[in-house]
């Protein structure tokens, strides 16, 4: 049996639990990340190990205990002991890795970001405090300062090196991995996009939980949206929406349902290429909401309140697309300018 926790966000780890014989999920659970109390970022928990003594044994453990307490999940939900594991792989971003390993992550906070290591490594599960009799762990290596172990196994995943032409993998997150591939040819880099593509900064922004809208279709005649709820099955102008939404409600937009939403009221005509909303429509539709100096469009409406994508809003998805589309130009011309698929 396999357990795989990839670490590829900030708020949620994610393990599964696999047949080492046919490859079949058994179990699958997520958690949110321990180490929150230490610093929303990965840039303020490494500040929080340079200003507290002992502060990187605080967080190995946190993260340890989570890891462990994720493990014991798995195996309860498919009737296994945890005498049955025999392999762990463990993938996340450089500073999560070093935080796991024991590793002093300080170096990842300034210039010029170098890892500690950059092999793989593998260890028993008892040097991680994990407690499995019989397993030894796999830790996949990280690529370059920011850009993890998680992107790693991204890359191996979809066989990203072994495609022919001109095509870029994007892991987008707070910070957004970019690898490109140039005939077999790999390059990558890391680019701050800040945190709107996760739903935070922003003014009905959450993280992706039961409740928040996570897809977005805006009819263009009638200004009117279409949205998908994470946690309900039904699409809101489907029949059983509202009876499938009274256990979550809909709390919010997480960011790929923000990302959905400024691309579909670009197509719809809200907003003009620039981003700014066009206020004037709230002669057609009463979803063009007056903000003052500029305006929003409402996605959703309750009595307590309305969850609406601002000029603000559309802002910062064009900076965080801004940072992601530099990174991926920065790339190109490093491979020698090619046209990306």
């Amino acid at each position: 049996l396999q357990n795989s926790s990839a670490a590829s966000d900030v708020y949620k780890r994610q393990g599964h639990l696999c047949d080492l014989t046919t490859g079949e999920v058994l179990a699958s659970a997520g958690r949110m990340n321990p180490q929150i109390r230490f610093g929303e970022d990965l840039m303020s928990r490494v500040s929080y190990v340079m200003m507290n003594p002992g502060g990187d044994r605080e967080l190995t453990g946190a993260i340890r205990t989570a890891l462990d307490s994720l493990i014991g999940e798995l195996v309860d939900q498919a009737g296994l002991g945890r005498d049955r594991v025999l392999e762990v792989v463990l993938v996340g971003n450089p500073v999560m890795h070093h935080i796991l390993l024991g590793l002093d992550p300080t170096p990842l906070g300034q210039a010029p970001f170098a890892l500690a290591t950059n092999r793989s490594l593998t260890v028993s599960a008892h040097e991680l405090s994990l407690d499995l009799p019989h397993a030894r762990c796999y830790v996949a290596p990280c690529i370059a300062g920011h850009v993890g172990a998680d992107t790693a196994a991204a890359i191996l995943g979809v066989r990203h090196g072994e495609r022919t032409g001109v095509s870029v993998l994007v892991d987008v997150g707070t910070n957004a991995e970019i690898v490109l591939n140039h005939d077999g040819r790999l390059f990558a880099a890391s680019s701050p996009t800040g945190p709107a593509f996760e739903g935070a900064q922003l003014s009905s922004g959450q993280r992706a939980t039961a409740g928040a809208i996570e897809r977005v279709r805006i009819d263009p005649d009638t200004l009117e949206p279409r949205l998908k709820v994470i946690g309900v099955e039904p699409w809101s102008d489907e029949p059983g929406f509202d009876e499938a939404a009274a256990a979550t409600g809909v709390t919010g937009v997480c960011g790929s349902g923000v990302i959905d939403a400024v691309a579909e009221m670009y197509l719809a005509g809200i907003c003009d290429r620039n981003g700014m909303i066009d206020g004037s429509l709230a002669d057609r539709s009463d979803r063009i909401r007056d903000e003052g100096r500029t305006h929003g469009y409402v996605l959703w409406r309750a009595d307590d309140g309305a969850v609406t994508i601002t000029q603000n809003d559309v802002r910062a998805i064009q900076l965080a697309k801004a940072a992601l589309r530099a990174g991926i130009d920065l790339l190109v011309e490093r491979a020698g300018s090619p046209t990306p698929d």
